[in-house]
C-alpha cells in the first residue's frame, strides 16, 4: 500500500509544479538563464536553450541533483556535456526524476553553431520516457530548437520551442506537451548580470522566471529569483577551484516547502567561474 501511496504522490508532486518538469530543475532554474548572458553561462545553459552552446569554446561536463520539496520520490538528476569543434558544437544530457516505482528519463543529443557575430541556432533530439513497473514502461522520440541573438555586446535575446509538432507518448493515448520559451539577459558588467524568461507550457500557466548573478571575486558568485507561476523564490552560490566548480542552490515554495540541490562541473581549462566555459 505505501509504494502506491508514494507512487500517487510522486506523480501529483511531479505535476503540481506547473511548468517547471524535470526538464527544469526548480532549485536551480537560474542554470538555465546562464543562456542569455555570454558571461555568466556554463555547460548546462545549453540545456535551457541549444543556442547557447555555440558559445562554448572549451570541452565541459557537470552534474546536477536536487530533492525536489525534500522527498526522496521527487529526486531530479541531470548531466551534461559538451564538446566544441571547428564544425559546431555537440552537447549530451541527461535527465532523470522519480524513484524506482515511477520514474521519468530523458536522453537529449544536441548541435549548435554560430551564424556569424550576431545570431547562434542549436537543435536537440531527445528520447524521452517514464517508467512505472507495476503499470507500463512508454516513450516517444522528439526535438527541440533554440536561437540566440546577441543584440548589442551586453543584451542578449533567446528563443526556444520544446516538442513543437507534439506527438503521443509509444503505447499511451498521453500527449506530451509542447513548452515555449522567451528570455532576455542583460550584461550589466563582467560580474554582473540580470536576466528573464517567460515559459508556456500546454495547459498551463504562463511563468515567469527573473535571476540576478554577481560574481564578487574570480572564485565566488551569488544567484537569486523567483518563478512567478508558484511565487518560488531560489538562490544559490557557487565557489571556483582549478578547472571545477561546485554550486549549492535552494528554492522555497509557499506551500511544498524547500528543494535543496548540488552541482559540480568540470572545465577543460582553468580558470574562473564561467568565463574559462564561454571564452579562451
Amino acid at each position: 500500500m505505501k509504494k502506491y501511496l508514494l507512487i500517487i504522490m510522486a506523480i501529483f508532486l511531479l505535476k503540481m509544479s506547473n511548468g517547471q518538469s524535470f526538464r527544469q530543475p526548480i532549485s536551480a532554474i537560474y542554470l538555465g538563464l546562464g543562456a542569455y548572458s555570454k558571461h555568466q553561462g556554463d555547460v548546462f545553459s545549453f540545456v535551457n536553450n541549444q543556442a547557447a552552446l555555440a558559445q562554448i569554446k572549451n570541452a565541459a561536463a557537470g552534474v546536477y541533483g536536487e530533492r525536489r520539496f525534500m522527498i526522496a520520490a521527487t529526486s531530479m538528476y541531470s548531466a551534461a556535456v559538451a564538446v566544441p569543434s571547428s564544425h559546431g558544437n555537440f552537447g549530451v544530457n541527461l535527465l532523470y526524476a522519480g524513484f524506482k516505482n515511477f520514474n521519468e528519463y530523458q536522453l537529449g543529443l544536441a548541435y549548435a553553431r554560430n551564424l556569424g557575430s550576431v545570431v547562434d541556432i542549436g537543435v536537440q533530439f531527445n528520447y524521452y520516457g517514464y517508467r512505472i513497473p507495476a503499470y507500463s514502461n512508454v516513450s516517444l522520440v522528439t526535438f527541440e530548437m533554440g536561437a540566440m541573438y546577441h543584440l548589442t555586446d551586453q543584451l542578449n535575446a533567446g528563443i526556444h520551442i520544446y516538442n513543437p509538432i507534439g506527438g503521443k507518448i509509444l503505447k499511451s493515448d498521453e500527449q506530451l506537451a509542447a513548452v515555449y520559451k522567451m528570455g532576455l539577459g542583460y550584461d550589466v558588467s563582467k560580474l554582473l548580470m540580470i536576466a528573464a524568461e517567460m515559459v508556456k507550457e500546454e495547459n498551463s500557466l504562463v511563468n515567469l522566471n527573473v535571476g540576478i548573478q554577481y560574481q564578487m571575486a574570480k572564485q565566488f558568485f551569488v544567484r537569486v529569483g523567483i518563478s512567478s507561476v508558484t511565487a518560488s523564490s531560489y538562490g544559490g552560490f557557487g565557489i571556483c577551484w582549478n578547472n571545477m566548480r561546485l554550486d549549492i542552490s535552494g528554492s522555497y515554495h509557499p506551500q511544498l516547502g524547500w528543494s535543496p540541490g548540488l552541482l559540480l562541473l568540470f572545465n577543460s581549462e582553468n580558470g574562473s567561474l564561467s568565463a574559462p566555459f564561454l571564452s579562451k
